[in-house]
């Protein structure tokens, strides 16, 4: 059997992952130097809660150690193993995962995929890649499958407090200090570096209104060629109010495509800040 593995950059937490057989490891929230597991020992209301009391929180991945022993024991019973991850830039989880294969038992059995994404289109490349797996489709089909797929995705994301991004690592001083200064709405893009360097967070817009923002991605992503046969995913930290303009917009700019709204998890809090605001369309293509 091909297993598939992920982290909770999917929006899934362990137990929801279970359900599907789908293997999952919980990125990490650090809090006055405790660390909680994402889902599984902090949830998002409760970071919310510990950011309105002023405390910082950071994010830290899980011990390569943990990511060896899933390995070992999945291809300790005949599996090859499928670990597909958080863009590299925008999360160590990649190079974490390539430590990992080199270092178990049967580094020829494992593949590790950079999804060049987060949230929810990682989600829909998780999700595809299960059901080829469990339906018998071989390793090379799957892999095939994501090549094809992680070209056509668009991401976009409205920040509240510059300072979560910054302080990540996921945007300059430079990006952090413009966006925070004007009083404008910024609109950040995901931009593919070099493979070494992996993805960032660039500006790509400062707007004056939340509709002028939503128009402003909404026409890129028209010239990306997004539309029948995708699915666009707004993720929220806390925000139904902005979350519910962004699906009305999209579902009347982009009627052919699927419209998932979703909750953003703890540690995509931890890098967004409160109250942010993604935007992202994803096509799956066999």
């Amino acid at each position: 059997m091909i297993q598939i593995i992920s982290d909770s950059g999917t929006l899934y937490s362990q137990i929801e992952a279970e359900k599907k057989g789908l293997h999952t490891i919980p990125l990490q929230v650090v809090v006055d130097h405790k660390s909680y597991k994402d889902y599984e020992s902090i949830t998002s209301t409760e970071l919310l809660q510990m950011i309105d009391q002023k405390k910082v929180p950071s994010t830290s991945l899980p011990s390569v150690g943990e990511r060896i022993e899933l390995y070992n024991t999945l291809t300790g019973k005949g599996d090859e193993v499928i670990d597909i991850t958080i863009a590299n830039g925008l999360s160590g989880a990649y190079a974490s995962a390539q430590m990992a294969k080199e270092e178990c038992e049967h580094p020829q059995m494992v593949t590790v995929v950079d999804s060049n994404t987060l949230a929810g289109p990682m989600r829909a490349l998780v999700d595809e890649a299960l059901k080829m797996a469990q339906a018998g489709d071989s390793k090379e089909s799957i892999v095939a499958m994501l090549d094809h797929s992680i070209p056509t995705e668009v991401s976009f994301l409205i920040p509240q407090d510059f300072s979560f991004l910054k302080r990540g690592g996921r945007i300059s001083g430079v990006e952090a200090g413009i966006g925070g200064f004007l009083k404008l709405i910024p609109v950040m893009m995901r931009k593919q570096q070099s493979h070494e360097e992996g993805s960032r967070l660039v500006n790509f817009s400062l707007c004056r209104t939340m509709k002028k923002a939503f128009i402003k991605m909404a026409d890129h992503m028209e010239k990306e060629g997004v539309g029948a046969g995708y699915t666009i995913y707004i993720s929220h930290a806390n925000n139904m109010e902005d979350a519910a303009k962004a699906e009305a917009y999209f579902a009347e700019r982009f009627p052919d495509a699927k419209l998932v709204v979703m909750p953003l998890s703890p540690a995509f809090i931890t890098q967004g800040g409160p109250k942010c605001l993604a935007v992202q369309a994803i096509q799956i293509i066999q």
